[in-house]
C-alpha cells in the first residue's frame, strides 16, 4: 500500500459519521448490523466503527433495496462480494510473494534434466553439459492423423 493511500477496511468512523455518509438513519446501521448485513468493528467499549468499504456496503445496500431487491438476498450479494474480495486480496499477496522470489532469486527458474532424469535449476548463462541438455521439438507441419475406428 502507497504511504499517502488510505486503507479501505480501516475501521475510523463512528455511527452518526457512516449515517450522514451513507445517507441512512443510525437506527438503520443498527438494524442492519444486528441482522449481519452490514457489520462494522468494535471499539474496546463496544462503539460500532465503520470503515470506507462498510460504508460503499451501507450505499449499495440501499440503492438495491430501492430497486426491490430483499434483504436476504443483498446479505448473499454482500457475502459472495466479500468473498471476491477476500480472494483479489490473497492474489495479490500471492503475486507480491512471487514477484519478491523473483528478485531475489534471479536465474534460477531455468532447469535442466539431470543424467538421473532429476530437475536441476541452473543459474542465468550457465551452459549445462551436453548430456544433460533438453531438446524441445516441434513438428513443422501437423502429421496427418489416422482414421479412428469410430468414423465409419
Amino acid at each position: 500500500m502507497a504511504e499517502h493511500e488510505i486503507d479501505e477496511d480501516a475501521p475510523i468512523f463512528a455511527i452518526a459519521v457512516a449515517a450522514e455518509l451513507s445517507n441512512m438513519h443510525p437506527q438503520t446501521l443498527r438494524q442492519y448490523d444486528r441482522i449481519g448485513l452490514v457489520v462494522p468493528a468494535r471499539t474496546q467499549g463496544g462503539s460500532r466503527r465503520y470503515s470506507a468499504r462498510h460504508v460503499q456496503q451501507l450505499r449499495e445496500v440501499a440503492r438495491l433495496s430501492g430497486e426491490g431487491m430483499s434483504l436476504p438476498a443483498i446479505a448473499r450479494l454482500l457475502a459472495l462480494e466479500e468473498q471476491v474480495h477476500s480472494l483479489s486480496r490473497r492474489v495479490s499477496e500471492l503475486e507480491r510473494q512471487l514477484m519478491n522470489e523473483r528478485e531475489s532469486r534471479p536465474g534460477a527458474r531455468v532447469f535442466a534434466a539431470g543424467a538421473t532424469g532429476a530437475v536441476v535449476p541452473l543459474r542465468h548463462g550457465v551452459r549445462v553439459r551436453r548430456a544433460t541438455d533438453v531438446v524441445l521439438w516441434r513438428p513443422r507441419h501437423q502429421l496427418p492423423q489416422p482414421p479412428r475406428d469410430d468414423e465409419d
